[in-house]
């Protein structure tokens, strides 16, 4: 009796741990599909460790600012005009590209830009140019600084001492940080200005033409890989608590995770701490290694099915 008494415990017990972590993946990737200005650009900054540059790759950046102003190879680092007039190039290009695509998403509805419109539109990108010129003139002596800060950051980074130092390791990491909040500030500014231009272009346009030429804005790879981890975690979290393909959604769960885990090595001093996914990777485990899908979920139902279509005894023996 009292056997059987801790069974179904130990039963309830796992059934409500594989209901709590899987409500936890629903809800966290739902409230990232219903905020359209969620982006994991934070988590990818913060990362540190091995993983750091392979999660960096994929961050936005507006024009050509890694190779202009943010690039530390050129020989005349105290040259502000030469790459901010390149990356302000560079802008005032992707805008002209933005308008073309804007052009032909709208001529598919019948719509076509007459001189006046072109003009208007040409004349919201020089004003807007003008604004971005004037915004880097202010702002030369910062970027000046910005510059040489980052040709220091790259000697830090290159020495054999930042391998060796927890500390040197620490303040590479946090200059790191530093740095990059400054260049999204500039960026910031340059994507509020070319927001202006987008705004003057929808003046002539009616409602449902202003959301079809929002539709002429490519999605950034960061903005793919966003939306299909967030998926990943609805599916993962339904699935869960639903006890569908308990196995499988869990390990799911641990490989995302373990990724998280990754990114922030807890070896490395400027690592975050991760404790709570540590204890989500325990919880895990436990239920990728018993059937607890198939107590109180929908796995119960799929282990005939399981178990007559399974060519391996392994999978015979766990349905049983």
């Amino acid at each position: 009796m009292n056997f059987t008494r801790t069974t179904a415990l130990a039963t309830a017990a796992l059934t409500f741990l594989r209901i709590v972590i899987g409500l936890h993946f629903f809800l966290e990737g739902a409230s990232h599909l219903r905020d359209p200005a969620w982006s994991s650009t934070g988590f990818r900054k913060a990362a540190v460790g091995p993983l750091a540059d392979f999660l960096r790759a994929d961050l936005p950046q507006l024009g050509d600012w890694s190779q202009t102003l943010g690039s530390v190879s050129a020989t005349a680092i105290d040259d502000v005009e030469g790459p901010a007039d390149a990356w302000r190039a560079s802008i005032v290009a992707a805008w002209r590209r933005l308008w073309q695509r804007r052009v032909e998403v709208l001529a598919a509805s019948g719509w076509s830009a007459d001189t006046d419109v072109a003009a208007a539109a040409e004349a919201a990108i020089d004003e807007a140019n003008k604004k971005l010129s004037e915004m880097l003139a202010e702002d030369r002596d910062d970027l000046l600084e910005y510059r040489r800060q980052r040709q220091r950051l790259a000697e830090m980074e290159a020495s054999a001492m930042a391998r060796d130092l927890p500390y040197l390791r620490k303040r590479i990491a946090d200059k790191r940080r530093e740095l990059e909040s400054q260049a999204a500030g500039w960026m910031s500014q340059a994507e509020a200005i070319g927001g202006e231009v987008v705004i003057a272009w929808d003046r002539s346009l009616s409602a449902s033409q202003r959301r079809l030429a929002a539709t002429a804005v490519e999605p950034t790879r960061l903005w793919k890989a966003d939306r299909f981890v967030s998926w990943a975690l609805v599916t993962i979290g339904a699935a869960l608590v639903l006890g569908l393909l308990t196995k499988f959604h869990a390990v799911g769960g641990i490989c995302f995770l373990l990724s998280v885990v990754a990114s922030q090595p807890f070896w490395l001093p400027a690592a975050q701490a991760t404790y709570e996914q540590w204890v989500e990777i325990a919880g895990l485990l436990v239920l990728a290694s018993v059937p607890t899908g198939g107590w109180a979920g929908l796995d119960y139902f799929l282990m005939p099915l399981v178990k007559g279509c399974c060519p391996f005894s392994g999978c015979r023996r766990d349905a049983s």
